[in-house]
């Protein structure tokens, strides 16, 4: 795989995934039972934005760079932008955490986290972002297999009804990775129909995302939620104009939160063009 997100780390799609993501996870711990997520492409927990490769880029500059410099008031932008200090109070001053960190971050001690990474040296440097922390398991498999493997999750003899699986592939393998997603997300689905399914993807031209969102739109959820960011015009074929996240099963009163956080986002990392869609392509049941 040729993919390193630490080219990418920190830019406009990591600040829409991970603001998300804190909101989904704040969702999930307001009822006290454990629950249970699976990072499905892990990364490395934790990147840092003077290194060369994110210094090369420089695509954190118009993401979380941005937006402190404006530092919306909105809660969950807030949320998440007081989760990026936490990580930088223990990992430096230029860190940026990655999803695993983050979940690690929000979860409790009774929660469990899966975590998978293929390429051994960015496993291992998940495994040192991580630290000691028992309740997280790094896997080298594929994160495709995990959802089969470990879904419906357990913890000992206790089964896990409560949780997330987050898939954010790295898209080498372009549209073919729709069609990926969306038989494994199949597949979770009645494995684990209580669980909160979400997907990463990018956005280049619009056109390209209507073939999987008329799939997704037959899968058998309860409901299914699109959420995307737009930082500039999406008819630009040569470069990531935003990025939208597919949630199966949100949790209640989802949408709403997020409607004002992504306005703040777009106000505040936006160019000229910039949009944010939210809609239901499943309505709620």
């Amino acid at each position: 795989m040729n993919y390193q997100h630490a080219f990418h780390a920190g830019n406009h799609a990591d600040v829409l995934k991970h603001v998300v993501l804190l909101a989904i996870c704040d969702a999930l711990t307001i009822k006290p039972a454990a629950c249970f997520a699976l990072d499905t492409h892990a990364g490395a927990g934790v990147y840092h934005l003077g290194g060369e490769q994110a210094r090369r880029t420089g695509e954190a500059d118009d993401g979380i760079r941005l937006l402190q410099a404006s530092a919306p008031r909105q809660p969950l932008v807030a949320r998440y932008l007081s989760a990026v200090a936490a990580c930088r109070a223990v990992h430096g001053a230029d860190a940026y955490p990655g999803s695993p960190w983050l979940l690690a971050h929000a979860l409790r001690d009774q929660d469990r986290i899966a975590c998978c990474e293929t390429e051994s040296a960015v496993a291992g440097a998940l495994r040192h972002a991580v630290g000691a922390d028992d309740r997280v398991s790094i896997h080298g498999s594929d994160g495709y297999g995990a959802m089969k493997a470990l879904l419906p999750p357990r913890h000992g003899a206790q089964r896990l009804n409560r949780g997330l699986v987050l898939i954010d592939p790295p898209y080498e393998a372009q549209i073919a990775e729709f069609d990926t997603a969306f038989y494994a997300m199949r597949d979770a689905l009645a494995r684990w129909p209580q669980g909160i399914q979400m997907l990463w993807y990018p956005i280049k031209q619009r056109r390209t995302l209507t073939p999987f969102m008329r799939q997704a739109a037959k899968l058998q959820t309860r409901a299914t939620l699109v959420v995307e960011l737009l930082v500039r015009a999406d008819d630009s074929p040569l470069r990531m104009n935003g990025s939208g996240l597919l949630i199966l099963d949100p949790p209640w009163q989802l949408a709403t939160a997020l409607a004002p956080a992504l306005e703040a986002l777009r106000g505040a990392i936006g160019e000229a063009g910039a949009d944010t869609r939210l809609h239901w392509i499943r309505e709620p049941t």
